[in-house]
């Protein structure tokens, strides 16, 4: 696999943590495409974007607190079911084609922005 330049791994972080802070993502949708236009495999591509999350969420939230916008029962409501999620997907996504992932992403992005223009 090719390995980006730290300039192009740079920009793919501020363009994601743009996103995150301004929309509430967590820049996967906008690092792993990007990653995988570096030459990255699927699998390598997600799991790298979920280290570098760990960080921005972290720092978002801390922001968002700050501000007075988190929800604390409302988001440890959210963030058990979340983690059993994870577990669950990124067993999946062990078992099944890289092809298959990079597909079922693509949908999900396409669904997510039929969503936000209706």
């Amino acid at each position: 696999m090719p390995r980006p330049t730290t300039i192009r791994l740079a920009g793919i972080g501020i363009l994601a943590g743009a996103f995150s802070g301004l929309f509430g993502v967590g820049g996967g949708a906008v690092m792993v495409p990007l990653l995988l236009g570096c030459g990255y495999r699927e699998r390598n591509a997600t799991a790298t974007s979920m280290c570098a999350i760990v960080f921005v969420c972290s720092f978002a939230a801390a922001v968002q607190g700050f501000y007075g916008n988190v929800e604390l029962g409302n988001a440890a409501l959210l963030a058990g079911p979340a983690v059993i999620g994870v577990a669950l997907g990124v067993g999946l996504q062990q078992r099944i084609p890289e092809r298959t992932v990079s597909l079922l992403f693509a949908v999900l992005l396409v669904v997510v922005a039929i969503e936000l223009v209706l």
